[in-house]
């Protein structure tokens, strides 16, 4: 395993504990499940957006999520969108 991918494997660690630990159990559930199914096929580029996602704030997150305020146009990306669209399957 080379330099970068061993990087890239420890990014992808870092942010699955991030995403699963936000504080709002809500947020853990629909960041961490969606880091949970994606990050191991999220590209570099990818992995960087998800890592600046993380650190907006739960409640503006939140009420993003629920459609309570529109995305800002900074944040209206692809990434961010199927996040809100991912429903992990509770069980």
């Amino acid at each position: 395993m080379n330099d970068l991918s061993q990087q890239t494997d420890i990014t992808r660690k870092r942010l699955l504990w991030r995403a699963m630990h936000r504080g709002i159990k809500e947020m853990d559930i629909i960041v961490g499940g969606f880091a949970h199914a994606r990050l191991s096929s999220m590209s570099i580029g990818e992995l960087a957006l998800f890592e600046a996602l993380l650190e907006i704030p739960d409640q503006e997150l939140l009420s993003w999520t629920t459609g309570q305020e529109t995305v800002p146009e900074k944040w209206n990306t692809a990434l961010l969108h199927e996040m809100i669209s991912f429903r992990p399957h509770l069980t």
